[in-house]
This record gives structure tokens, sequence and C-alpha cells, in this order.
């Protein structure tokens, strides 16, 4: 099968062409000009220019397949005008642009995934959040309804589409828990806030091997929730990482020093979201760490 990826030296990126590259798969990874990424004998760079949607064609013909993955890092700095202008460009921007270059191919892919995120959904308390629960209504649910919009559009060409809903990815090498690791390796971690809002969670591998099973499978599309079906409060996931750690949880970080620090990206980093993979227990995919103290002992292992 050929891969054309982007955002393929990202986190998620990067496992998916480790996991793909063994089993013989032809990979085309997405690349700006400029990019310090190299090309190896089982992937191929395709050039590409997301604001301006500039494209090598002649390179994509004959895919399979497109993980869409490319993103500026939502937590890479305070949301001043110019960062949240630079998060849409690339998102919204960037997969509206690949989307067009799609439907200009003379053979298409069978299949486009393309990642969003269960900020989707905004700040919802102790709602239970499936695929079909409304939109929030606050900057990232803004984007990541827009960014949706125009990936949707992919199957109006016939391309198969599939968005998956990222939560919280686990990996000790990069994301959220890597940032989290340093304070309580030192003892002086704690709960966000007050600890009362809701974490939904996944483990890297697990990301991996479900957009493989989308890519294989011919009936999964439209939006599906990536993540386990055991969220956990704040408090709690604080306090099984601690256990696994054997480090206490002492320090809360109160809202209003994150404020200070963070800026609007608070209430993002506070947002409580309950979210089921309901489209994915209807088909019985079985994840491979499903239980979080489980999930934490394999990733730190």
């Amino acid at each position: 099968m050929k891969v054309i990826v982007s955002g393929s030296s990202g986190l998620v990126g990067t496992a998916l062409i480790e996991s793909l590259r063994p089993d013989g798969h032809t990979i085309g990874r997405l690349v700006r000009s400029g990019s310090a990424a190299t090309a190896d004998a089982t992937s191929r760079m395709i050039r590409w220019e997301p604001p301006t949607g500039s494209i090598d064609l002649a390179a994509m013909e004959g895919a399979d397949a497109v993980v869409h993955l490319a993103g500026t890092s939502v937590a890479g700095g305070r949301w001043t005008a110019a960062r949240k202008e630079a998060l849409r460009r690339s998102r919204v921007d960037s997969t509206r642009h690949l989307v067009a270059g799609l439907a200009q191919l003379k053979q298409k892919p069978r299949v486009l995934v393309s990642a969003s995120a269960i900020g989707y959904y905004g700040n919802r308390g102790d709602e239970i959040l499936v695929e079909t629960s409304a939109p929030g209504n606050d900057f990232l649910a803004h984007l990541c309804r827009d960014w949706e919009a125009e990936a949707a559009k992919a199957e109006r060409e016939g391309i198969r589409t599939v968005i998956l809903r990222f939560g919280i990815i686990l990996a000790a090498h990069g994301g959220a828990l890597q940032q989290m690791l340093r304070p309580f390796r030192l003892g002086v971690g704690g709960r966000l806030g007050n600890g009362r809002q809701w974490m939904s969670w996944v483990t890297l591998e697990d990301v991996v091997a479900l957009i493989r099973y989308v890519l294989d499978e011919d009936s999964p599309r439209g939006p599906m929730n990536a993540v386990t079906a055991s969220p956990v409060t704040n408090a709690e996931f604080t306090s099984v990482l601690a256990g696994v750690l054997r480090r206490p949880a002492l320090f809360p970080a109160p809202r209003f020093a994150l404020r200070i620090a963070l800026g609007e990206m608070t209430d993002a980093l506070l947002a409580s979201q309950r979210v089921m993979p309901e489209k994915l227990n209807r088909i019985g995919y079985a994840f491979r760490h499903p239980q979080l103290k489980e999930a934490l002992g394999a990733v730190l292992d």
C-alpha cells in the first residue's frame, strides 16, 4: 500500500511510519521547503507548501491512503492573535489545500485519515460526549469544527474520509505526558486546578493501531473519538501517575497561577471532556491499553 503522511516528523507521524515500514508499505512524506526531513530507503519526500496549496501532484498519484497529521502545536506558546491565526492556517487552510490537491488527482486515494481533537467539544463538565454531541463554543472548538469541515469535503470527491478526534496521547517521549513527567519525578507534581475536570486519553501505541485499522477496514468513516472508554478526572490521573512513578502528588497548580503563566490556553488545559469512543465500541474495537494504570505502566516501562 502507498501511504502519504503529512506531519510525518511529529509524535504520531513518526510512530506511524515506524509501524508501517517493516510491513513493506511505500511511504510518501509531505514536507515543506526548508524542512530538515530526509528521505530513506522506504520513504519519499513530497514537496508541498501548505500556506499556498502548492503540492507535487505527480508524486501523489497512485496513493492508496493519505494520513493528514500536520498542525502547529497548540501548546507551543501563549494564544496571541498571531498565534491563533497560525494555528488556524496550519490546520484549516492546510487541510483545504490538501483536499483540493487530492481532487485533482487522476487516481484518487481510497481513504483520507485526518486528525482532529476532542477540543471539538469544548468544556462540558460531567456530560458524556460521543461523536454526535454538539461542538463547543470556544476557540479550540471552533478551530476543530472548521478543520473537520475542510477534511469532510474529500467525501464529495469519492474519498472515504475518517476524522480522528484525538484525546490526550500518552507517550513518554513527547506530548502532554512528557511535560508532566519532570515535575512528578522531582516530587513536585500535583493536580491542575480543582482536579475535577475529565481527561480522555489514549496511548500512542493505540493511536497507531487505530490509524492502521481505519486504513485497512472499509467501513469506518466520518468523525471517530480516538480515546479509550476509561476517561478519568485530573485528580485521578494525577494519583495514578504518581503511583506508577512512586512519587508524591502534593503540589496542585491553582487556576490563577496557570492563568498568569499561560493566559487563555488555561481554559483548554482545564477543560472537562468526558469523551467516549461510541463508534469504536459499536464495532467492537479493542484497545491494547484500555485502563490508565496499565497504560501508564506500559508507556513508562
